[in-house]
């Protein structure tokens, strides 16, 4: 009964506080959303261009750069302010990937899908809000 009562008094703390770095006694909002119909979808991505010329999306996973698509989403703000917090993305690569393409720039993009009757609408829309390039 005590170990139940602590948890919801955790859970009630997290919420009401609404931090992630509660996890997992932060805000469960993440887990409840529903789109409407008509409403647009946003999700937040890194573009890497590499040593090896090419452009890729960078793994947003503990295994890919040692951070998660959460992290990101929740500090997109505060990565526009300051881009150089890219730089931990690409250091997180590199030291997990040694032996793969390097990161040269980073962009942190928001991509848009349009919903119109339930539907996708058309294809995302970009829109790149900075742009670091990443150094060694």
């Amino acid at each position: 009964m005590v170990v139940a009562v602590a948890g919801i008094v955790l859970l009630v703390n997290g919420s009401v506080r609404a931090s992630d770095d509660l996890w997992p006694f932060g805000p469960m909002s993440q887990y409840a959303m529903v789109v409407a119909d008509d409403e647009s979808i946003v999700f937040t991505r890194i573009s890497a261009v590499t040593d090896a010329d090419t452009t890729v999306d960078v793994p947003l996973s503990i295994e890919g750069a040692g951070v998660g698509r959460a992290e990101i989403e929740a500090r997109a703000g505060e990565i526009v302010r300051n881009p150089a917090l890219l730089q931990q993305v690409a250091d997180g690569w590199a030291r997990k990937h040694p032996d793969k393409p390097q990161y040269v720039s980073l962009s942190l993009i928001q991509d848009t899908t349009t919903l119109a009757g339930g539907r996708v609408s058309g294809p995302p829309v970009p829109n790149v809000l900075t742009t670091w390039k990443v150094r060694r």
